[in-house]
C-alpha cells in the first residue's frame, strides 16, 4: 500500500504583514507529502524540479521519509516559482510573479515502484496533467483525492469535468465551489458538483473552517482560532495531505473516517500557517500534533 501524491515542488517569495522571505521551498506536493508524513510512512512523490533545485531542498524531503524517485530533475531547467504579497487580513493576496519554467512542460513520470498506490492525491495541477496521472496507473486506487483551483474553471472546464467524473474526492474553497456550480448556496452548491462525478465533496471556508458532503450527510468542521497567522501559503495543500494521509492510514473510506481526517487536515494546516514556508511543518512532534487535535473535539464539543 501506498499514498501517491502528484504536485508542484517549488521556489516561494512571500511577504506578509509579518516580514517576507526569498526564495524558501514550497510547492502544493512539498506542502502536502510533509503533512501527510505525519500519518503515514508509505509516501511517494511526482513532481518535477530544475537543476537550481537544490540538494538541501530534497533532502528535507526525504527526512520526512517521502520516497522522490518520481520528482524529475531537468538538467538545465529553472524551479517553477511564484512570488505573492498578503494583505492584512491574511485572506486575500496579489501574485507579483508567476515562473512555470519546467512545469510549463511538466509530463509526468510514474515509476514501477509507485504502480502499488491505493490512494493518490492529484495536486492542483493542469487537469490534462491529472487525466495524464492516472492513465499511467496500472491500476484503479481505492481512493482518489482532487484538488484544483478556478483558474482551472476558466481555462480548462471540460477537462476539469473529465476528471471530475475519475475521482472520489473533491477539495475546493467556497468561491470555487459557486463558481463550479452556478450556485449560491453551498448545499446547492455540493449537490450539483456531487452529480458531476465526485462521491464527496470538501468546501473549505478558510478562517471559517470547512464542510464535508457524501453519502446524503454534511459535516461542518471548525477553524482553530489563531493569534497569529504569518503565512497562509500552503495551508489548503497541507490540508489535503493530512486528509488524505489520516485515510491511507486507517485503510477504511466511510463518513466517519473522513469526518475524522478532516480534523486531522485542519489541525495540519493550522500549523503551516505559524511560520513562513514549510518551517513549522518540519518540526512538529507527535505531541504537537495530540495537543492540536485536543484543541479542534474541544472546540466543537458541547451537551444538550
Amino acid at each position: 500500500m501506498s499514498l501517491v501524491i502528484i504536485g508542484t515542488v517549488a521556489f516561494d517569495a512571500i511577504e506578509t504583514p509579518f516580514g517576507k522571505t526569498d526564495k524558501i521551498l514550497g510547492g502544493a506536493g512539498t506542502f502536502a507529502s510533509l503533512a501527510a508524513s505525519y500519518l503515514c510512512d508509505q509516501i511517494k512523490l511526482v513532481s518535477v524540479v530544475g537543476e537550481d533545485f537544490g540538494d538541501h531542498h530534497m533532502d528535507l524531503i526525504k527526512r520526512r521519509g517521502i520516497d522522490v524517485s518520481g520528482v524529475q530533475i531537468i538538467p538545465g531547467g529553472r524551479t517553477f516559482s511564484w512570488s505573492g504579497r498578503y494583505h492584512n487580513d491574511m485572506n486575500s493576496r496579489d501574485t507579483l510573479a508567476t515562473d512555470l519554467n519546467v512545469l510549463a512542460d511538466f509530463d509526468p513520470l510514474i515509476p514501477d515502484s509507485y504502480q502499488d498506490c491505493e490512494y493518490l492525491l492529484l495536486g492542483n495541477l493542469t487537469p490534462q496533467v491529472q487525466l495524464t496521472t492516472l492513465s499511467r496507473l496500472k491500476q484503479t486506487p481505492k481512493l482518489v483525492v482532487l484538488d484544483t483551483m478556478n483558474y482551472w474553471m476558466n481555462v480548462a472546464l471540460d477537462d476539469l469535468k473529465n476528471v471530475l467524473q475519475k475521482v472520489d474526492v473533491l477539495t475546493i474553497n467556497d468561491a470555487e465551489a459557486r463558481q463550479l456550480s452556478g450556485e449560491y448556496s453551498l448545499v446547492k452548491a455540493a449537490q450539483v458538483i456531487l452529480n458531476m462525478g465526485p462521491n464527496y465533496l470538501i468546501i473549505k471556508k478558510g478562517e471559517h473552517g470547512a464542510l464535508l458532503f457524501g453519502e446524503n450527510q454534511v459535516f461542518s468542521a471548525p477553524a482553530l482560532p489563531l493569534a497569529d497567522v504569518f503565512d497562509p501559503t500552503g495551508a489548503g495543500d497541507t490540508f489535503a495531505g493530512g486528509f488524505i494521509g489520516y485515510l491511507a492510514k486507517v485503510k477504511s473510506i466511510n463518513f466517519t473516517n473522513m469526518k475524522n481526517a478532516l480534523i486531522f487536515g485542519s489541525a495540519l494546516a493550522s500549523f503551516c500557517v505559524e511560520k513562513f514556508g514549510t518551517d513549522r511543518l518540519v518540526e512538529l512532534t507527535d505531541e504537537d500534533i495530540q495537543k492540536r487535535l485536543n484543541a479542534f473535539v474541544a472546540l466543537s464539543q458541547f451537551n444538550l
